[in-house]
């Protein structure tokens, strides 16, 4: 089972998107997946068409992290009747964000997953910031990807994520790899975001995973509509079925480290 962390310390890049792309392709390949939803907003538990206050979530997960916590906040996604669940998330997670001095609460979702089975894939949407709820869901992964966008403040904000990483591996985390650098919303006639392009490139190399996902509204159109982005019709759906496929494949070449 690999556990892998879709993460970036900026808001508004795409990484739910990512998240939710990723999901769609390992649904369509037959990989059973969970998804766990970190960040407080609940965004991908929404997109996955579970509806809030139907189960307990990963607020209840991290305060008591037992099997049977994790069994009854784990839901079947609304995109198909069987292959990829959700431990959702809520607004109450927030509780759990703060920085924890003692690094005591650090282990929780990994203890927590640790009841987990069955499943070929979890992915994990981290919030969108450097907090306890990100700490603890990097703790838990093996590998974990960067979202970012050809934007200034959204590259230095990848530079922040790959310290991060790289702390949690010199502590609690020693087995979290970085995966590398997803960038997303990528547009091709766009100077401004060439020469981030190749900012990104000179300082990640070959962290920068490929292919980059292009800007398509089709990706919001089929999360509106809580639907997989493989299931969603047109040329600019397919385009990005085919992009996240060769991200889920790259991330599955890469072996869990433990």
């Amino acid at each position: 089972m690999l556990v892998l962390g879709v993460c970036s310390l900026k808001g508004g890049v795409g990484k739910t998107s990512v998240t939710l792309g990723l999901a769609s392709a390992a649904l369509e390949r037959g990989l059973r997946t969970l998804v766990v939803d970190l960040d407080p907003q609940g965004d991908s538990t929404l997109a996955l068409g579970v509806a809030p206050g139907e189960h307990l979530d990963v607020a209840a997960v991290l305060d008591d992290p037992s099997a049977e916590t994790v069994r009854a906040a784990t839901a079947p996604s609304g995109w198909a009747d069987e292959g990829l669940d959700v431990l959702a998330g809520s607004d109450r997670s927030a509780r759990h964000d703060g920085i924890d001095a003692t690094g005591s609460d650090v282990d929780r979702l990994r203890f927590a997953l640790s009841w987990v089975g069955g499943y070929d894939l979890v992915l994990l949407d981290c919030p969108p910031s450097l907090g306890g709820l990100t700490r603890a869901g990097l703790t838990a992964c093996d590998r974990a990807v960067v979202v970012t966008e050809p934007g200034l403040f959204s590259v230095m904000a990848v530079g922040r994520a790959m310290r991060t990483i790289d702390e949690l591996r010199r502590g609690p985390a020693p087995s979290l790899q970085p995966l590398g650098v997803v960038v997303n919303r990528v547009r091709s006639r766009s100077v401004e975001q060439a020469f981030r392009l190749e900012e990104l490139r000179s300082l990640y190399g070959p962290l920068i995973l490929s292919p980059m996902l292009p800007e398509r509204a089709a990706l919001q159109q089929a999360q509106g509509a809580a639907q997989p982005v493989h299931a969603w019709p047109g040329a600019a759906a397919g385009e990005l079925a085919d992009a996240f496929d060769q991200l889920l494949e790259r991330a599955l070449r890469a072996p869990a480290t433990r």
